[in-house]
């Protein structure tokens, strides 16, 4: 038998991250199973204080996990040094931060920007040269290689900071709410920089976003809540027998590796499902009852 995620790129097995707070422990990961391939496009949603930026901080080293399983690559994030650490976050990934500020340095030209991440790798100059120019021109960017950021729209800033975490050919690309401060046809240009990055470059992308627009877009999104992986809504392109095509998105509830389900609060209020439910095992499916009601149907019968 292979290991969970065996052939997973990214793999978080009952991942849990607690942080202290004064004295109070607060779980903000609690036992989260995920699992994305190879050259997928996945958006993360959620909540405020569900967990997602906590796990994209995980996933990209910024920050380290408490417990549970979280690999990446070939690289176990549970058990790194300080010093491995800095070497999977130049090597292995990018990220880029919501603020478009914080992404690029303002006295260097956009291009120089890109280069810097080359530099540090002792990349030879003329190397980095045929980079550069090569990530911009998908990006979209070579008309503005040689502008200062200050110079450039919030949504050329985002292009342009693609282009810096795209720079050491990372396996996998992290983006931390990148249309947030962007109108939704800046934003849209910022998401075609990121499709072009996982159809152009095969790199792998995760983003982690509030705007439907960016997560209706993508062939799979996760919905975490309080810490787990709730629910996956997986999209496809179908063609009918007119020629026509589109896009059918179904969901899905998500049966955690210890067995655990989240219901959506629709169809808990819906039922009056709290506290105990009542379990029934049938040939093809199993049902869920409210347990008072349950028995007293029971009882009537």
């Amino acid at each position: 038998m292979t290991a969970y995620g065996d052939e997973a790129l990214i793999v978080c097995d009952s991942l849990v991250r607690i942080y202290q707070v004064e004295k109070i422990e607060v779980q903000a990961l609690q036992g989260l199973d995920l699992l994305v391939d190879r050259g997928e496009m996945v958006a993360i949603v959620g909540a405020s204080g569900s967990g997602k930026s906590t796990l994209l901080n995980i996933l990209s080293g910024l920050d380290a996990p408490t417990a549970g399983r979280v690999r990446v690559g070939e690289w176990d994030l549970l058990d790194m040094s300080a010093k491995q650490r800095l070497a999977y976050r130049r090597s292995m990934v990018g990220f880029i931060w919501q603020q478009t500020a914080r992404n690029l340095l303002p006295y260097l030209s956009v291009a120089e920007n890109v280069a810097l991440p080359m530099s540090y790798a002792r990349m030879p100059r003329a190397d980095r040269r045929r980079r550069v120019g090569d990530l911009l021109e998908v990006l979209g960017m070579g008309g503005k290689a040689h502008r200062r950021p200050k110079e450039l729209s919030g949504g050329e800033q985002q292009r342009a900071a693609i282009a810096v975490a795209l720079a050491n050919d990372p396996q996998v690309l992290f983006a931390d709410e990148p249309t947030g401060e962007l109108d939704s046809q800046t934003g849209g240009a910022v998401f075609d920089a990121l499709r072009s990055a996982n159809t152009e470059l095969g790199t792998t992308v995760v983003i982690v976003t509030h705007d439907a627009e960016v997560s209706s877009q993508v062939q799979r999104t996760v919905a975490i809540r309080d810490g787990r992986t709730a629910s996956e809504v997986l999209r496809h392109e179908e063609v009918d027998e007119w020629g026509d095509a589109s896009v059918i998105a179904r969901e899905y509830a998500v049966l955690d590796r210890a067995g655990r389900l989240q219901l959506p609060a629709g169809y808990r209020s819906a039922l009056g499902l709290r506290g105990r439910v009542r379990l029934e095992l049938e040939e093809d499916h199993v049902g869920v009852w409210p347990g008072e009601a349950r028995e007293a149907v029971s009882d009537e019968r």
